[in-house]
């Protein structure tokens, strides 16, 4: 029985020391945390969960740390992770507030107005938590709007390409045209000119045979003097 109860004493002896590190780990990293230095607080309360995984303190600590280093997705994590686990009203509150805190920064608006309204369940007479929602309603409806506006422009821009793209082809269908007729165009135009230079030379031949009568009356005016 006395070896039970040593056995015993030593595992309390052993719990409590670690509780005291854990514990002092937690204070130093406060202390790291209020001095602006939230890297250190992290690697401390990092250690203190090392100890103690189980931590709310320590969990609860380690995402404020993490989501002044601006790490927002683990934030996220963290805080989501800790939001089932505890069953304390008043740390809900606070959990799922900085879990909105942590959606807000990343622009999850939606899941950021869900923590909140968490949040206000638990507490609903936290002023902070009210006016965060109210915010994040506003980011959430900037961001729909947005991108609505972008998808209409987007549209604009697609049809404004088809148009475009429509009055290309057209274009280059009345290139092809063009180009297709233009032989035509060529055969006509030489069978015209060959009209005109068959017609020329008509006229060039019978203005010559003119010539050639005259020049056959002269001859047969003037001829060979007859020997009287």
């Amino acid at each position: 029985m006395r070896y039970v109860l040593i056995f015993i004493f030593l595992i309390l002896a052993g719990s409590a020391s670690f509780s005291q590190k854990e514990n002092a780990l937690l204070r130093q990293g406060n202390r790291k945390y209020e001095g602006g230095n939230y890297k250190e607080a992290e690697k401390d309360y990092r250690k203190a969960l090392e100890l103690n995984k189980e931590s709310v303190k320590g969990q609860f600590n380690l995402g404020t740390a993490v989501y002044k280093n601006n790490n927002f997705e683990e934030a996220t994590k963290i805080y989501g992770n800790l939001s089932e686990k505890s069953t304390d009203r008043d740390v809900k509150s606070k959990v799922f507030h900085n879990l909105g805190n942590s959606y807000l920064q990343s622009k999850e608006y939606e899941k950021s107005i869900s923590a909140y309204k968490n949040a206000l369940m638990n507490d609903p007479k936290n002023v902070d938590t009210k006016y965060n929602l109210e915010y994040a309603k506003m980011m959430l409806k900037k961001q729909q709007q947005q991108q609505q506006q972008n998808k209409d422009n987007k549209d604009k821009k697609d049809d404004k390409k088809d148009q475009q793209d429509k009055k290309d082809d057209k274009q280059d269908q009345n290139k092809k045209n063009d180009q297709q007729k233009q032989p035509q165009d060529q055969k006509k135009i030489s069978k015209d000119d060959a009209d005109r230079m068959l017609e020329a030379l008509k006229n060039d031949e019978k203005k010559t045979m003119q010539k050639v009568k005259k020049q056959k009356a002269k001859v047969q005016v003037i001829g060979i003097e007859k020997d009287w």
